[in-house]
C-alpha cells in the first residue's frame, strides 16, 4: 500500500452539543411519544396513534398554549409575506424571473415587482421586456422580500425598496432555515461589513456598500459595487463565516448578536483557517452559548 489513510473512532469526534441550559428544546425522533392527547392540540409534524401524540418528523418541539408541532430541522423552506430571502436567478421568463430561493417550488420575481433604472415608477414597456436580462440574468444573486404566498406554496417576490436588488460582491452561506431566528429586521452593518441573514436559510456577506438614493444612476451603483476589496475586510468576511459555520455546526440559533458574539469570541485565534478545527468550532459555539445564556437570565 502506497496510500495512508487516517481513521477517526466514533468515539474521538468532537461532541457538537453545547447544550448548558435545562430550557434548550428536546429533539424528537419519528414515532417518539409526545405526550397524552387528552391534554394538547396536534399541530405540523405530528400524528395521534393510540391516543397518544407522535412526532411525524425528527425535530425540536414549539409549544403555543395546547398547540404542538415539531420543527424538523432539515426541512426546505417555508415562506411567510414580509420574510427576507436571498435567492439565485436560475431563469429569465417573459415579464419575470425564476428565483431558487431553498422552497420545495421556484419563486417568482415579477418584471412589475423590481425597481427600473432611474426609480422612477411607470408601467413596464415591451422595451423593459426586451431588456430583462441587463437587469438581472441566469446565476445573479438577489435580495428580495416575499411578497405573496401562491396557493400552491410558492412565493412571489419584489424588490421595490432600496434596500433590495442584485448581490454582486460577497459570499453565500447556506443554513437550515429552522436556524434563524425571526427578527424586524434581518439587514445589519456590523464590524465594518453587511450581513443579510435570509429568512430561507440563506445569509450574504459582503463589503458595507454606500448609501445609493433614488437619483443615482443604476451603471454608477453597479461600479461602486465592484471596487476592490481591502484585505482586512475579506479576513472579517473569512472569520464571519467561520463563526456562523461553528454556530450551525452545534445547531445554534443564528441572528446578528449569536453572530457577532460568536465574532468576540473568536478573536483569540490568530487567523480565520485555524477556527476551522473541530475544537476550536466547538469553543466558540460553547463561549457564545454561554454568553447567550447570561444575558437572558439577567
Amino acid at each position: 500500500m502506497t496510500g495512508h489513510v487516517s481513521i477517526r473512532l466514533a468515539s474521538e469526534r468532537v461532541n457538537h452539543s453545547v447544550a448548558t441550559s435545562n430550557e434548550l428544546p428536546r429533539f424528537y425522533t419519528p414515532g417518539e411519544v409526545i405526550s397524552g392527547m387528552q391534554d394538547f392540540m396536534r399541530g405540523h409534524g405530528t400524528y395521534t396513534e393510540d391516543d397518544n401524540l407522535k412526532s411525524s418528523v425528527a425535530g425540536v418541539m414549539q409549544k403555543v398554549n395546547k398547540l404542538i408541532c415539531i420543527r424538523p430541522l432539515k426541512s426546505r423552506y417555508v415562506g411567510e409575506i414580509g420574510d427576507v430571502v436571498v435567492g439565485r436567478v436560475l431563469e429569465v421568463q417573459q415579464r419575470r424571473w425564476k428565483v431558487d430561493t431553498n422552497s420545495r417550488l421556484d419563486s417568482i420575481l415579477q418584471l412589475s415587482s423590481v425597481n427600473l433604472p432611474g426609480g422612477e415608477l411607470r408601467r413596464r414597456s415591451v422595451e423593459d421586456e426586451q431588456s430583462m436580462r441587463k437587469v438581472l440574468q441566469e446565476g445573479d444573486l438577489i435580495s428580495a422580500e416575499v411578497q405573496s404566498v401562491f396557493s400552491d406554496g410558492s412565493l412571489s417576490l419584489h424588490t421595490r425598496s432600496l434596500k433590495y436588488g442584485k448581490l454582486v460582491q460577497g459570499t453565500l452561506v447556506k443554513v437550515f432555515p429552522s436556524l434563524i431566528k425571526r427578527r424586524k429586521n434581518h439587514f445589519h452593518n456590523i464590524l465594518g461589513i453587511s450581513i443579510i441573514i435570509g429568512n430561507n436559510g440563506y445569509i450574504w456577506i459582503s463589503p458595507r456598500e454606500k448609501e445609493s438614493t433614488e437619483n443615482d444612476d443604476l451603471e454608477n451603483i453597479e461600479k461602486a459595487k465592484l471596487e476592490p476589496v481591502s484585505i482586512s475586510i475579506r479576513e472579517i468576511m473569512a472569520r464571519v463565516k467561520n463563526c456562523i459555520a461553528a454556530l450551525v455546526a452545534s445547531k445554534m440559533m443564528l441572528d446578528d448578536t449569536s453572530i457577532l458574539m460568536a465574532y468576540e469570541e473568536s478573536l483569540k485565534y490568530e487567523t480565520a483557517k485555524e477556527m476551522l478545527d473541530p475544537e476550536a468550532m466547538l469553543d466558540i459555539a460553547f463561549l457564545t452559548q454561554h454568553r447567550l445564556n447570561y444575558v437572558t437570565t439577567e
